[in-house]
């Protein structure tokens, strides 16, 4: 097999796990989205979460509580009335009893009784202290009825509905005393199985019907108390986008909103007020400290520099302790230039001069600037193309001096500089690679922040904390963006991408 079959066969197999793994990726993805909208919804520390869950709650323990009482009343209504009129035949019986039994026996006079008072769902039958039946009605004789009520024990004085194999029957028990003789227990029974299973039915519809008010219920709460909520959600939103150098143009401005959270808006807003004036005079002063005291140690400086070149009457202790002086004086110089320049770009006052560049030959006189004081070797990689953007010329210097010197100070002498060139669908791309120190993954997030230093190494280069801030502010001011890619002892990479189209 030639070698550029399996290179092939290699490059394919390469592009294949790269579509698998951004599948993945993918699909890792739009779960990680769906368990954190889960997770949102369900969310019990949420006041709108748990203002529709106590309203619900509330809700449903009223229409279940009406719903319980409903269903009682109705059992009562339904019952009651076979009731009353079982008890009119239990109170009438035995003078029925005693009527029929001045002609005939008194056994006999009991089954005539019965035979005057019974129906085909309205059984009744007597049964003496030895359990047997002394007289029943007729359709008691039927094996299917019979069997199941007569067969009945513990049968309460007072009516009750008992199940029996599925029908439903109303039955009760009284002593029946006939004349002074006791002839047993008086058992009466209705079959009240069509009512039963009505109202049993009306029972589940009942239920149904309330599960699905509640249901309703709790949707159109949920849906109420997201809308109110709305007002609020409002403002979290503009104060996430609220930025320390734009707290004067923020204002909350809220329509259609409950008088509580207007009044709070209102009080935000009264708030974010003196904050933009305690952050303009904080500015203010920032920037005129700056410049007053930068004038004076500017001279101290020069007076240093001077005395050190006519050094021939020092001692060497003396030299050593002028030339610390001299250093940290240029380095404090540096601070507050810094830092005017901060102030400059806070307050919009900085002014951007811009205009067409070409790139290649910016990079090259970098380089040359660069390597007179950094005496290290700068490389260049560029497309033979010119490359041309928008920029301001002097600032976009500042940028890339700024960071060639970041990139010389974190990495060893011997390793070069590289400076890339590069333009992908309409925007050049330079990079500027060292080969230093690099930067913790945690931290890279923040190396852009004001003062904000990677750890004690970098401090000893002698930085200051806020180069890279004034290089994004000044980046972006210009319609740039600028990112970081870095690993630890390998180096870092920083690349700023502007827009090519030249038009204005």
């Amino acid at each position: 097999m030639k070698l550029a079959d399996v290179t092939k066969r290699l490059a394919t197999k390469k592009q294949q796990l790269e579509i698998v793994n951004l599948k993945s990726s993918h699909n890792k993805a739009k779960l990680l989205a769906s368990s954190n909208k889960v997770r949102k919804i369900l969310d019990t520390a949420s006041l709108k979460v748990r203002l529709t869950v106590g309203i619900a709650a509330v809700a449903a323990i009223g229409l279940g509580s009406l719903a319980a009482w409903t269903s009682m009343r109705m059992q009562h209504i339904l019952v009651s009335t076979h009731k009353e009129n079982m008890k009119e035949i239990v109170a009438r019986f035995p003078m029925d009893v005693e009527i029929y039994s001045e002609m005939v026996s008194v056994r006999e006079g009991a089954q005539r009784a019965i035979a005057s008072l019974s129906t085909s769902n309205k059984p009744i039958w007597i049964k003496n202290s030895e359990g047997e039946v002394l007289a029943k009605s007729q359709t008691l004789n039927k094996a299917e009825i019979g069997n199941v009520l007569l067969a009945v024990d513990n049968v309460p004085l007072i009516p009750q509905v008992k199940d029996l194999n599925g029908s439903y029957w109303l039955m009760c028990a009284t002593p029946l005393r006939v004349n002074n003789t006791d002839l047993g227990m008086l058992y009466l029974a209705h079959n009240i199985t069509k009512d039963q299973i009505m109202f049993l039915n009306l029972i589940r519809g009942l239920a149904l019907a309330t599960v699905i008010a509640i249901a309703i219920m709790t949707t159109v709460i949920a849906v109420y108390i997201d809308r109110s909520m709305r007002p609020l959600k409002k403002i979290g939103q503009l104060t996430a986008t609220i930025s320390a150098d734009k707290l004067d143009q923020a204002h909350i401005h809220l329509e259609q909103a409950p008088s509580e959270v207007k009044e709070l808006a209102e009080t935000f807003d009264k708030m974010l007020v003196r904050l933009a004036e305690a952050w303009e005079h904080q500015r203010e002063l920032l920037s005129n400290v700056s410049h007053e005291l930068r004038t004076p140690l500017t001279i101290i400086s020069g007076y240093i520099q001077s005395i050190l070149r006519r050094s021939d009457n020092l001692t060497e202790i003396q030299t050593e302790a002028l030339m610390t002086a001299a250093s940290e004086a240029n380095r404090t110089v540096q601070l507050l230039q810094d830092l005017l320049d901060l102030a400059r770009l806070d307050s919009g006052r900085l002014q951007f001069q811009i205009e067409t560049i070409i790139l290649n030959d910016l990079l090259q006189e970098v380089i040359g600037m660069a390597e007179q004081y950094s005496e290290r070797t700068i490389t260049l990689e560029a497309e033979p193309k010119p490359v041309a953007i928008k920029a301001d010329n002097h600032r976009l210097k500042q940028v890339l001096l700024n960071l060639i010197d970041n990139a010389v100070k974190y990495s060893a002498p011997q390793t070069p500089v590289a400076l890339k060139l590069s333009e992908q669908n309409d925007r050049a791309k330079i990079q500027v690679c060292d080969r230093g120190v690099g930067i913790p993954l945690q931290q890279q997030n923040r190396i852009f922040e004001r003062f904000f230093r990677v750890d004690e190494s970098r401090n000893r280069a002698g930085g200051t904390g806020l180069g890279l801030s004034i290089v994004k502010t000044l980046v972006e001011g210009m319609g740039g963006n600028i990112s970081v890619r870095s690993q630890l002892n390998e180096g870092s990479t920083f690349t700023i991408s502007f827009s090519t189209s030249l038009r204005s």
